[in-house]
């Protein structure tokens, strides 16, 4: 599967590893993806994953080719099928090394590692962004170009424009200009257009790179 399947193999050991330690009311915890909970989360990151192509054709058409409409609804719709399913999903995606077709390894990469982040976060679960998944994941976040910059609220190389992000704990850093420093988990929660607090960030940069964030609608 190339260079990146021992990568993803482990980001998706952690995540089903947080996931069945989960009791009901941690499921309905909202995610950081507006309007999703960890269950609705878990459930995109388990069947998206499987689709085949001519289900994501039908899947598209049933949204009227609408691709954020299509992610939100086909997420909720298969959260119904209750945790159980969602695990045993994504414990045969792991074991059968599933990934969807046509498409780049390292777009599962960053689907688990960000995803993973989005359900943590929130149920105040941390797990350190190990360097090896980090790198992949924000240089793809950084070359990222429409159309994959929808799901981001746009283009992350924009946003950061002028700034230099670091990365304190895995010696990263990306960028020109005044400093935004903060954890690798912080990094890539800003590129992949989360939002971030005044708490996480440190830098002469970061008043900036918050103004910019706070200005993204939605």
């Amino acid at each position: 599967m190339g260079a990146l399947s021992p990568v993803l193999r482990s980001e998706r050991q952690a995540f089903i590893a947080l996931l069945e330690t989960l009791d009901p009311q941690q499921w309905t915890t909202p995610s950081l993806c507006a309007g999703w909970t960890v269950q609705d989360l878990a459930a995109h990151a388990a069947f998206a994953q499987s689709l085949r192509l001519h289900e994501m054709v039908t899947e598209a058409a049933r949204a009227r080719f609408g691709y954020n409409r299509m992610i939100t609804e086909t997420a909720v719709r298969w959260a119904e099928r209750g945790t159980p399913a969602i695990l045993e999903r994504m414990r045969r995606n792991l074991r059968d090394e599933v990934t969807p077709p046509g498409l780049p390894l390292v777009l599962s990469v960053v689907d688990v590692t960000v995803h993973a982040l989005d359900a943590r976060k929130p149920l105040g679960l941390p797990r350190a962004v190990p360097r090896e998944a980090f790198l992949p994941v924000a240089r793809f976040l950084l070359r990222a170009r429409w159309p994959s910059t929808i799901p981001l609220g746009g283009g992350p190389a924009e946003r950061i424009a002028g700034l230099r992000l670091v990365a304190d704990d895995i010696g990263w850093a990306s960028g020109s200009g005044p400093d935004v420093r903060g954890t690798a988990e912080t990094m890539l929660l800003v590129l992949s257009g989360r939002s971030v607090t005044a708490e996480e960030l440190d830098g002469d940069g970061a008043p900036e790179l918050l103004r910019r964030i706070s200005a993204v609608p939605g």
